[in-house]
């Protein structure tokens, strides 16, 4: 039963009903989910459906039912080079070719995973040894050629896929392989006749991209090297404003060139018909209009240097050169514009985006423990103080009370008052009306405080009389007093 469900949904992929053959596929799963076979014919009609992810998903199935399937790997990468991811397709298609080395198709995907790495050496070698391994198949000279022009060698291209058109002359893709060997080429007619009836071969997908390539072949050529040649007319203009002798070279210059875009737009665009033109309408917007825009840019850059070449007006070559920025900017916008509606490229852009978007999380996260790490090291100058508004600490006077207490032992500076309790220093003046500490003497030619006796063999003051002694030489004694040294004695008679 599942061996003719899987007979009858290949044959319905080979026709192209690839929705069917999937809905073939998945009844039969679900009578066995565990048939690697049946996975990976799933996979591959997702994968032509452009349901990448979910081909993705049955290809991880089918490894799961079966490790060492070379096929489950080999359409895994498969998968993977339509993500746009081509390192991991690589390892995918190493994988097939270790389990299975004698199989072709293994080094054949390995050969286009290698060449969407831009590993181009590599994937020519890979898909030469597929083909020695099957010399006759269609499949292996195709991608020989399909890798060689990647490469950017075109005759061993061309040689390859003619050699697979002999062996099946209407190879859909050989025969696109050729058409656009000769658009490189600039066989515009040959080349446009050839996918004109590649299209009408295959009316459901025609290839509408393709057929513009005399337009926007043209316009990347020119932005190549007309973006250069405006510039090399814009410098010689603006000498030609310093040393008039190169005015005349410089309008020949920008008449010369101007006649080279012209004769190269009709030499391409001429053969080519208006089967492009036509197209244009049918590719995506943002292709349409990036190339509808550039075709104004170039013409009229193309307008101003000719307006130079008869003016002499400097400002028309400056005008031109301001344009190629613009033109580059367009350019940009066609290549996003031809990749645009393809689901695999949607999906690595958005792969790109969660990585850029993870990325800055990682650099907040760092900035922010970079400014934590330099606040806790006190290094960060906007960190706040933390002594700011805090008590200073015991015996510290706060600021703007005075200077600093001396040390013990040590002189205050001139003015400033002994603390309270302590000694001054010998011949340190007491402050004006301030008492001595008791038992220090005043200091010499000071009078002591009242009720407090004067140092011994020191006269005492005026009116001061020493308890139980006599006065001092020549010093009076006060009224009242006499200079007896003992006790009062009454007078006789009172």
């Amino acid at each position: 039963m599942v061996n003719a469900a899987y007979r009858e949904a290949r044959h319905l992929a080979e026709i192209g009903r690839y929705a069917d053959a999937e809905a073939k596929l998945r009844t039969a799963l679900a009578d066995d989910p565990d048939d690697a076979d049946l996975l990976i014919l799933l996979a591959y009609a997702r994968r032509r459906q452009q349901n990448y992810l979910p081909a993705l998903q049955a290809c991880d199935a089918a490894i799961a039912a079966d490790p060492i399937s070379s096929g489950a790997h080999a359409e895994r990468a498969e998968v993977l080079i339509t993500l746009i991811r081509g390192r991991d397709a690589t390892a995918a298609a190493e994988e097939a070719v270790r389990l299975d080395p004698a199989r072709p198709g293994g080094h054949l995907v390995l050969a286009r995973a290698l060449a969407t790495a831009n590993r181009l050496d590599e994937a020519c070698a890979a898909a030469r040894h597929g083909l020695s391994l099957d010399p006759q198949s269609v499949e292996a000279l195709l991608t020989v050629a399909e890798v060689e022009r990647y490469a950017g060698r075109r005759d061993n291209a061309g040689e390859a896929v003619r050699a697979a058109l002999a062996l099946d002359p209407e190879n859909t893709y050989g025969r696109w392989l050729t058409a656009m060997l000769d658009a490189e080429r600039l066989h515009v007619g040959r080349s446009m006749r050839a996918l004109r009836d590649v299209a009408r071969d295959n009316p459901a997908r025609p290839d509408v991209i393709s057929m513009t390539w005399p337009v926007r072949s043209l316009l990347t050529a020119l932005r190549r090297w007309f973006a250069a040649a405006t510039a090399l007319v814009t410098i010689a203009a603006l000498v030609a404003l310093r040393w008039p002798p190169a005015v005349t070279p410089s309008r020949a210059l920008a008449a010369l060139i101007a006649a080279v875009v012209i004769g190269f737009g009709l030499r391409v665009l001429i053969p080519a018909g208006r089967l492009p033109w036509r197209c244009l309408h049918l590719v995506p917007r943002l292709l349409r209009r990036a190339t509808h825009a550039s075709l104004v840019t170039v013409g009229a850059m193309v307008t101003l240097l000719i307006a130079y070449a008869m003016t002499g007006l400097s400002w028309f070559a400056l005008l031109a050169v301001v344009a190629v920025p613009v033109l580059w900017v367009l350019g940009a916008a066609e290549m996003l514009g031809l990749r645009i509606d393809d689901p695999g490229f949607r999906h690595a852009m958005g792969d790109s985006r969660e990585e850029f978007r993870a990325w800055g999380e990682d650099f907040k996260q760092w900035w922010r423990d970079t400014k934590r790490t330099l606040r806790e090291s006190g290094a960060d100058p906007a960190s706040p103080d933390p002594a700011a508004g805090s008590p200073p600490p015991a015996g510290f006077p706060p600021p703007g009370s005075g200077p600093f207490p001396p040390p013990a032992g040590h002189s205050p500076p001139p003015g400033y008052p002994p603390p309270p309790g302590s000694l001054p220093p010998a011949g340190y003046p007491w402050p004006p009306g301030s008492p001595p500490a008791p038992g220090f003497p005043p200091p010499p030619g000071s009078s002591p405080a009242p009720g407090f006796p004067p140092p011994p063999g020191s006269p005492p003051p005026s009116g001061f009389s020493p308890p139980g002694g006599s006065p001092a030489s020549g010093v009076e004694p006060p009224p009242g007093h006499s200079g007896h040294s003992g006790p009062r004695q009454e007078r006789p008679g009172r």
